[in-house]
């Protein structure tokens, strides 16, 4: 009360505080006994200053009644209380003399120097009035000692953020100055696009086609390998198809390659590879122009083959000659039947077949003569047994196509309007068109510049079973003639063989060093009703054996497309697999084996090396493909085949 007579009234805080202090002793914090005020006296004295606090008051009556009253002390506690309330006491008075309310003329000199006479008070004493404020009564400083290690803790984490972001303001200021101090000396041609090379003289990655093997294999570098995902040069050299089939959004401009922060895929069009120095990593354009890189794919596909006699014929006969292979041909062939009486389709393979009766469907509707002809004795001799094939030729000829077997070309010449094939045999064919549809000779041309080797028997590049032709140079699709560890060496030309191949060398050109052992597939379809696909060697001078049953409405090319919604049903095979074919006896009827002559509705034939199934024949029997490749996979003899057929449910209605 003495205190505060002399003294201005006191803050909300030091009331509040005050309160406090007084329910802890009973409510008498406005009535102090006698000794509590002659400790306070005494603490006013000790200081030398004019203060203390209703806090103080409280905090120091409690300390009396507890440790006794007076200074004398009736034990030895009681001298270090008494210290400690006048210790509070100096302090609680400093804090009210900083909230006393100030005039404006003192809050301006407060901005300027009260501030700091505020926090002139030692460390000790701030503590102090910490404990004073809400330690726990006859505590010895353990609040105090918290109050310490929260304190520091703040402090250092304040000065780690002022630390932190004057470090990035320092870094940011540091890359601003480098961009916009950057001399015209520094710029160098890559800032300009105008002064850019039209082609890039290097780039990590060089795709040499841009055919379907080619498109697989960057497709599959930039999915398996993030550091490589940076910059390839996919050259046309003569392909046509697959590249074409994104958006040209898709693709880098080739001056720009080597400048993509991220990479991409440039297409070179028009320019052709004409020479290889493997060991100098570099190729040369028809242009003269010169690229290294650091790894290379060579997927040049192939060029469809032509007859000698044919070739040795005038130009006149070539003129009238389309050799089957691109979209080009197709629509120029389109426009020719329409306009001729007569085509010949030389060749009895997959293509000429496929060819002779799709244009003899149309020849019933506008006198269209079609003819086919082929040395073997039946269509697709060279794939299906000789039963099947007869039968093949049948439907053929059903379709409304004069098929010709056993026929070798000798010569062709002009004779007035038409021209005249003349057989080894000594038959003659009259006709207006030629196309001949006679397999493909795979393009090897860089293989002589280059060092590499040539397959004697299969043609093509010859790789190992990982398609690697030197130890940065790999091939893939049809100019490859690769190692199958399954089934030998061998040269694939089909579509699903371009896309396995491709997506393989693309993985192993990135380290995955993987060996070609999923066996592509391929298919073909003799109208809306006939049709079937095949895997492995399917070869007609292996022994085989076929199982067949009756076929239904569903068992037909055209059902089978509109139940999947493609056309191309090699897209969904290719990386399917089955996981278990369990071989074992079954309670369904053994499928029986049409008579010669009868229908072949559908079937399963097997193609056998050393008695293991190394090729199947899927006839009419459509999305199996996974069971068939896991029998070749697998490698096993089979005591009866009749029991394995039934994994097709061949007998099924």
């Amino acid at each position: 009360m003495g205190v505060e007579s002399r003294r201005r009234r006191p803050g909300p805080a030091a009331v509040a505080a005050a309160r406090r202090g007084g329910r802890r002793t009973g409510g008498r914090n406005m009535a102090a006994p006698p000794q509590r005020r002659r400790d306070r006296g005494a603490a006013r004295k000790g200081r030398g200053r004019r203060g203390g606090g209703a806090v103080a008051h409280a905090r120091c009556g409690r300390r009396g009644r507890a440790g006794g009253a007076g200074s004398g002390g009736r034990r030895p506690e009681a001298h270090g209380d008494m210290f400690r309330c006048r210790v509070a006491a100096a302090a609680a008075g400093g804090l009210a003399r900083a909230l006393r309310p100030l005039s404006p003329a003192a809050r301006g000199r407060a901005a300027a120097g009260n501030l700091l006479q505020r926090w002139n008070v030692p460390i000790e004493l701030q503590m102090s009035r910490q404990v004073a404020g809400s330690g726990v009564p006859g505590g010895k400083g353990d609040s105090s000692i918290f109050v310490l290690i929260v304190g520091l803790s703040t402090l250092g984490a304040g000065a780690y953020v002022y630390k932190t972001l004057r470090e990035n303001k320092e870094r940011f200021t540091s890359r601003v100055s480098s961009i916009t101090g950057r001399s015209p000396e520094d710029e160098s041609p890559r800032s300009a696009p105008g002064a850019r090379p039209e082609v890039p003289s290097h780039v990590p990655f060089l795709l040499i086609g841009g055919g379907t093997a080619a498109f697989a294999a960057a497709r599959s570098i930039r999915a398996r390998d993030p550091g490589a995902r940076r910059k390839w040069n996919l050259f046309d050299n003569g392909a046509f198809f697959s590249i074409y089939f994104q958006p040209p959004s898709f693709y880098v401009p080739v001056r720009d390659l080597p400048f993509v922060e991220n990479g991409g895929v440039a297409v070179l069009c028009g320019k052709k590879v004409v020479h290889m120095d493997v060991r100098g990593n570099t190729v040369k354009l028809n242009d003269g122009t010169q690229i290294s890189y650091d790894k290379c794919l060579i997927a040049t596909g192939g060029s469809p083959r032509n007859l000698p006699a044919i070739e040795r014929a005038g130009e006149d006969v070539q003129q009238r000659l389309t050799l089957f292979r691109k979209i080009e041909d197709f629509k120029n062939l389109e426009k020719i039947s329409r306009q001729v009486k007569s085509v010949t389709i030389i060749g009895g393979g997959f293509l000429g077949s496929e060819l002779a009766c799709a244009l003899g469907r149309r020849a019933r509707t506008r006198g269209l003569e079609v003819i086919q002809l082929f040395p073997e004795n039946g269509n697709m001799g060279k794939v299906l047994p000789e039963y099947l094939s007869n039968w093949t030729t049948e439907k053929v000829r059903r379709e409304g196509v004069t098929v010709m077997p056993n026929a070798v070309v000798k010569s062709v010449c002009v004779r007035g309007k038409r021209l005249v094939i003349e057989l080894k045999d000594g038959r003659k064919v009259e006709t207006d068109h030629i196309v001949a549809a006679v397999g493909l000779e795979p393009n090897v041309e860089l293989a002589k510049s280059a060092g590499l080797e040539v397959d004697s028997d299969f043609g093509g590049f010859r790789v190992n079973a990982e398609l690697q032709a030197r130890s940065n140079i790999w091939v893939a699709g049809d100019a490859a003639c690769f190692y199958d560890i399954k089934l030998g060496r061998r040269r694939v030309e089909h579509h699903d063989h371009a896309v396995v191949s491709g997506r393989l060398a693309g993985e192993n050109m990135t380290g995955a060093a993987k060996p070609y052992w999923h066996q592509s597939m391929f298919w073909s379809d003799l109208g809306p009703n006939v049709g079937y696909e095949a895997i492995g060697l399917v070869d007609s001078s292996l022994p085989t054996v076929g199982v067949f049953a009756k076929a239904t409405a569903k068992d037909t090319p055209k059902s089978a497309t509109e139940q999947s919604g493609t056309g191309i049903r090699s897209e969904s095979e290719t990386e399917a697999e089955a996981s278990e074919v369990p071989i074992s006896s079954s309670s369904s009827p053994t499928p029986q084996v049409p008579k010669q002559g009868e229908d072949y509705g559908k079937g399963v034939i097997f193609y056998l090396r050393d008695k293991v199934v190394v090729g199947i024949v899927l006839w009419n029997i459509f999305n199996r493909m996974p069971i068939a490749r896991k029998i070749i996979k697998d490698g096993e003899e089979h005591d009866d085949l009749n029991e394995v057929a039934k994994l097709f449910n061949i007998h099924e209605d």
